[in-house]
C-alpha cells in the first residue's frame, strides 16, 4: 500500500498574528505602546475553525502537518521536508508578506500550492497591479496613488470624483469602509490621511464604478482553467444610506453569521454578452499576471455596463461556514464542489501543473 503523500499546511493565524508586533503595520513598522491598531488589523488572517477545517479536508487523502508562518517555519519546512506545500499564509509584515512562504519553498526546492512569489507580490500591490493591466490593455479603473508625504499627493488636486479610497496593500476590505466613497474634494483629502496615519503606507484613489458588482472564482491554470459561477454583490440589503461597496461594515459587521445578509447571489444573472465579457477579461487577467491554481477576481460594471477588473486575489479567503459569506466556497457550492472537495481539488489542481512542469 502506497503511503499518502505529506502536505504541509501553512497559515497566519490569527492568535499568532495578536502576538507578533508588526501584523498592525504591513510595511513591519512596529507600533508603539500607545497607538491603537486599525480595528481590522486582523481581518486577514485564519481563525482557527478554518485552519482545522482546511486540515480536515487535507486529511481526507494526504498526511497533514500544520505549520505557523512565522520565524520558525523555514526551519519546521526544512525538517519535514513534505511533498507538498498547501499555502493559505498572508504573512504577517512587510510588503511583501504574502511571497515569504513560497520564498521559503524555493529556497528548500519544495513544491507548492497558488501562486508563486512574485504574482503574490505584485497582487497584494493594488497600484502595481493596476499598471501592469493597464498596460496590458485590461480594462480597470482609473486610478492615482498618494504617498505618505504631503508633496506625493499632486494628483489629488484634479482627480474626478466620486472615487474610492483604499490602502495599497490590504485584502479582506481592510481600509474600506462606507465612507471610503468620498465626493468631495475634503472627504477626500480627510481619507487619504486617516489610511496613510493608520496604516502607514501609500493610499490607492480609484474611479468609482456605479455599476452592479461581482466577484468570479477560478481553479485550474492554462488552458485548463475552469471559471466558477460569477457572483453579484447585493448592495440592496445593506443598511438604508450605506454606499453601494462591499467593504470593511458590509462583510465584518453588518453580515452576521446569526443573521446573514443575503449579499451574495450566486450564480449571478448575467447576459450571454456580459457573461462572455467578463469570461475574457478574467482569463485575460489570470494570463498576464500569470496566477496559478486558484483566484478570486473583483468586477465592477461602468456606468456603461463595461466590465473592470478591481482587484484580484490569489490567496482567496476560505472561510468554511455558509453562513458566513466567503466567496470562493459559495461559488465552489453553487458548481457542485463541498469545502472538502474544493481544497483537494486546489491540490489536485496543482500537482497536475506541478506534473506538467517537470
Amino acid at each position: 500500500m502506497n503511503k499518502p503523500l505529506q502536505v504541509a499546511l501553512v497559515y497566519t493565524s490569527k492568535k499568532r498574528a495578536q502576538e507578533v508586533s508588526v501584523v498592525h503595520r504591513p510595511d513591519g513598522i512596529v507600533v508603539s505602546e500607545d497607538e491603537e491598531p486599525p480595528p481590522d488589523s486582523l481581518a486577514e488572517y485564519d481563525a482557527e475553525e478554518t485552519i482545522s477545517a482546511v486540515t480536515s479536508a487535507l486529511s481526507k487523502s494526504y498526511a497533514v502537518t500544520r505549520i505557523e508562518a512565522d520565524e520558525q517555519a523555514y526551519l519546521r519546512l526544512q525538517t519535514l521536508s513534505p511533498d507538498l506545500v498547501f499555502n493559505i499564509s498572508e504573512g504577517f509584515g512587510g510588503p511583501n508578506r504574502e511571497s515569504h512562504i513560497p520564498i521559503l519553498c524555493e529556497m528548500l526546492g519544495l513544491p507548492y500550492t497558488g501562486s508563486d512569489a512574485l504574482t503574490l507580490g505584485i497582487c497584494l500591490d493594488k497600484a502595481r497591479t493596476k499598471e501592469i493591466l493597464t498596460y496590458h490593455g485590461v480594462p480597470t479603473a482609473r486610478f492615482t496613488v498618494a504617498g505618505l508625504r504631503p508633496s506625493d499627493r499632486a494628483g489629488l488636486k484634479t482627480f474626478p470624483l466620486p472615487a474610492i479610497v483604499k490602502p495599497i496593500r490590504e485584502g479582506s476590505s481592510k481600509g474600506i469602509r462606507n465612507d471610503s466613497l468620498v465626493k468631495t474634494r475634503k472627504a477626500l483629502l480627510e481619507r487619504v490621511d486617516e489610511i496613510t496615519r493608520l496604516y502607514k503606507q501609500p493610499v490607492l484613489v480609484e474611479e468609482f464604478l456605479t455599476g452592479r458588482e461581482f466577484t468570479v472564482g477560478i481553479l485550474g491554470n492554462e488552458p485548463d482553467v475552469e471559471i466558477l459561477p460569477p457572483i453579484e454583490i447585493n448592495h440592496a440589503v445593506l443598511p438604508k444610506g450605506a454606499n453601494p461597496i462591499y467593504g470593511y461594515e458590509a462583510k465584518w459587521l453588518w453580515d452576521d453569521p446569526e443573521n446573514p445578509l443575503p449579499i451574495l447571489i450566486c450564480p449571478a444573472k448575467l447576459t450571454r454578452s456580459l457573461e462572455r465579457q467578463i469570461r475574457e477579461l478574467v482569463l485575460q487577467t489570470l494570463s498576464v499576471l500569470r496566477v496559478r491554481d486558484w483566484c478570486r477576481l473583483d468586477v465592477r460594471l461602468d456606468a456603461k455596463g463595461r466590465p473592470k477588473l478591481l482587484e484580484l486575489n490569489p490567496l482567496p479567503g476560505i472561510l468554511p461556514d455558509p453562513k458566513e459569506n466567503s466567496s470562493l466556497p459559495t461559488a465552489a457550492r453553487a458548481a457542485g464542489y463541498g469545502y472538502d472537495e474544493l481544497i483537494l481539488r486546489v491540490v489536485e489542481t496543482a500537482l497536475k501543473r506541478l506534473r506538467s512542469e517537470s
